[in-house]
Formats: C-alpha cells, sequence, structure tokens
C-alpha cells in the first residue's frame, strides 16, 4: 500500500456469484460477501438527519445527537469520562449505544524512522483488517480497508488470493481514519515539528487502496465518503479531493459513482493494457474488458473534472514489457489528453509468491516509453516494505 498521487444510473445488474469463504480456486469472482453477525451501530453510520431520531428512539434527548458527534468528529474524544457536556448518569449508555468499539488493535508495526505505521484490528466476529497511516512532507495520508478480504481473485495479491469474509460497516470504515486522527493527535506517528504540538495535523487524505474492493461495497463504502466529507461536526470535513476511491474496473459501479457528485479521485487498478494477460492478472476482466474499464474511467473524469490515476503494479517479465508501455499510452491517448496520470509500483512480493518486482532497468524503460506518448507518469512512493506491507500480508499473519 503507498500515497496517492494527487492532489448515472449502472447498467444491466451484474449477475453475482455464490458467496464462498473458502480460498478462491485461479479466475473465481465473489460479489457477494457472505453473510455474518452485523457489526454494534454506530453513530457513523446514519446520515446527520437520522441522528435525532436514533437517539430519541433510545429514550434519549435528540440533541444529544449533536453533542455525540462532535465528541466523535470534532474532538476525537473516545473516553466517556471526557464528554462532560453529557449527564452522568446517561453517558455510558449513550456511548455504549452509539459509539461502540469497533476495532481492537492487535498488530501495530512501524518503518520509515516512524512515518510510517501499519495496524491490523480485530472486528467484532475476529475478522482482521489493515490500515497504514503514512506521514509525507505537508501531508498525511491514511489507506484504509473496505472489506475483510476480497473477492476479487488477483493472483499476485495477498487480500485477494484469502477470498473474500465480509463487507466492512460504514462506521467500520470510519473508524480507521478517525483512530489515525487521533494518533496524530497524540502524537503517535514521527515526524512532526512544534507546529503539530499546538494544531495535530489531520489526516489529510483518504485511499480506498487498503483490503477489499471498495466498489462491491458500494453503500459502506460511498457512506464513509459520505461521513469523512460532511462538515464537521456532522462528520470529519474532509475535502473529497483529498479522497482516492481504488477500483479494479468495476464499470457500473465506476458510472454510479460519478454520479454521486461526490469529486473524489477515481484510481484504476489496470495492471495490463491487453485483455489476454489482464485475464489472468484482474479476473473482473473477464466481466468488463480493458476497453471498457477505460471507456468508463473517461466517463468518470468527464463527469467529475477530476483526473483518473492508472495504478500498474510492475511484474518481472509479467507486465512489463515495452511494448506493453506503448499500447497503454496509445489506448489512453485515443481517449484524449489530460485526463490521466499513470503510477507505476514497484510489485511489493507476498511470501511464496512467483510474482516480484520488475527490474530496475526494465522499470525506468516501462516509465519512460509512456513518457515518450505524452502520459504523465509518476513511479509511486512505497512504504512499509519491510513490516509486510503489501495488503493481507499482516492480516494472514495475524489470523
Amino acid at each position: 500500500m503507498s500515497d496517492d498521487q494527487p492532489d448515472s444510473a449502472p447498467t444491466a445488474p451484474v449477475e453475482l456469484p455464490t458467496p464462498t469463504t473458502s480460498r478462491p480456486t485461479p479466475g473465481q469472482l465473489t460479489f457477494r460477501a457472505p453473510r455474518r453477525g452485523k457489526p454494534p451501530r454506530h453513530l457513523a453510520d446514519f446520515e446527520p438527519a437520522e441522528r435525532k431520531g436514533v437517539v430519541e428512539s433510545l429514550g434519549h434527548q435528540g440533541f444529544r445527537a449533536k453533542q455525540l458527534s462532535t465528541h466523535y468528529f470534532e474532538r476525537l474524544v473516545a473516553d466517556p469520562e471526557e464528554m462532560t457536556d453529557l449527564p452522568k448518569a446517561v453517558r455510558s449508555e449513550l456511548v455504549h449505544d452509539l459509539l461502540p468499539t469497533l476495532l481492537t488493535p492487535v498488530v501495530r508495526r512501524q518503518a520509515d524512522d516512524g512515518q510510517t505505521m501499519k495496524y491490523a484490528w480485530r472486528l467484532h466476529d475476529g475478522a482482521i483488517v489493515e490500515s497504514v497511516l503514512m506521514r509525507y512532507p505537508g501531508r498525511v495520508t491514511i489507506c484504509i480497508s473496505s472489506q475483510a478480504g476480497c473477492g476479487m481473485n488477483c493472483p499476485f495479491c495477498a487480500t485477494g488470493q484469502a477470498g473474500l469474509t465480509r463487507n466492512l460497516s460504514t462506521a467500520e470504515i470510519v473508524e480507521q481514519v478517525v483512530w489515525a486522527a487521533r494518533a496524530l493527535r497524540h502524537g503517535e506517528l514521527a515526524g512532526g515539528d512544534a507546529g503539530d504540538q499546538e494544531a495535530p495535523l489531520r489526516v489529510s487524505n483518504v485511499v480506498f487502496m487498503g483490503m477489499g474492493e471498495a466498489l462491491a461495497n458500494y453503500k459502506a463504502a460511498v457512506g464513509a465518503i459520505r461521513r469523512l466529507t460532511d462538515p464537521a461536526p456532522d462528520g470529519l470535513g474532509m475535502s473529497a479531493r483529498g479522497l482516492t476511491m481504488s477500483t479494479v474496473g468495476l464499470v457500473p459501479a465506476i458510472d454510479k459513482l460519478a454520479a454521486e457528485g461526490i469529486p473524489v479521485t477515481l484510481a484504476l487498478s489496470l495492471h495490463a493494457p491487453d485483455d489476454e494477460l489482464r485475464d489472468e492478472l484482474v479476473p473482473i476482466n473477464t466481466r468488463w474488458k480493458v476497453d471498457e474499464a477505460l471507456d468508463a474511467a473517461r466517463r468518470y473524469f468527464e463527469a467529475t473534472g477530476r483526473r483518473v490515476s492508472i495504478e500498474y503494479a510492475l511484474i518481472r517479465d509479467i507486465n512489463d514489457q515495452g511494448w506493453r508501455a506503448d499500447l497503454l499510452g496509445e489506448k489512453l491517448n485515443a481517449r484524449g489528453r489530460g485526463w490521466v496520470h499513470v503510477n507505476p509500483i514497484p510489485l511489493n512480493p507476498t511470501p511464496g509468491s512467483k510474482w516480484t518486482a520488475s527490474r530496475p532497468g526494465v522499470e525506468q524503460n516501462f516509465v519512460e516509453r509512456l513518457r515518450a506518448h505524452g502520459i504523465p507518469t509518476t513511479i509511486r512512493d512505497t512504504r512499509g516494505q519491510d513490516i509486510d506491507g503489501a495488503c493481507g500480508q499482516l492480516a494472514a499473519a495475524t489470523a
């Protein structure tokens, strides 16, 4: 996982396969998450307009909803004893009912002189998810998970090979960002300066590039985007331009997201410009081909004005040939200029995998070939390679 570069109704319904929790067979796709017990109800699961009614249904005065929202989203308070504007007699009850613990840290590892922190969280049902907090000059990015596991079955990805356990709730997604904001406030991430002590730097960028295919958990993922961007104290008050939604190419969901009116950045995990190879590397390509995914990405740009990122994991002797860089450049230019940016990513290999990163000279040639086509291209700055940095590695080691 790594930091992100930037700063209409769906088409015909998708036929969903039968849910499974077992390790996927080659090419198997799982769209519908297995049914498991629901996570505890949480304030962040509800739209701001709904919260007053929820609080009243629990027998409390409706204005308590605004107080709870202020403590959670704006003050980043977790301890009920610090919520002194709530009556002591009902304080613990309100927190138990609407601000329950959703994530329990089971592993925390650091890298890059403490400027990268990777967390493995245990959820209420024992499922494990991961998130990574990274400080860069002038900004802090968190890479978050949207599912426990993943049903997209990409063979070079540890999460994809683990299969899909379940979808996360909106609040479970949001809580990863709130936890990170608290960690910053408490000075847990290295690299800050004296100014951070006076006004702690908040999370500025959120990338849905952790475990899971967020657009396969569409309702919860979009709900989380809205909680992150709702003005404080109804939400965290983040700029939508600081959010990036990554997808392997669920075309109907990309079009649906374009119609939401939220200018988040779209990152399309392409990894191959030709259908023959992409069918193997990204099995969703058996449903929606390369050209269909790129067309949807271009439509997203036209609807939002946000430049699309193309993610391309460079895998030694698999997808790093110069002719594939040329083909990618040609396909992107065929859809216009100025709408896209390519992020080649040195593959972070998983233990025992046959997949590994491209040689440095091959990587540089790939980049130069794309730039020769006029495609803005930046090698992604990978983080945490010494702490099981690839998605799914830490969860696999923890489970």
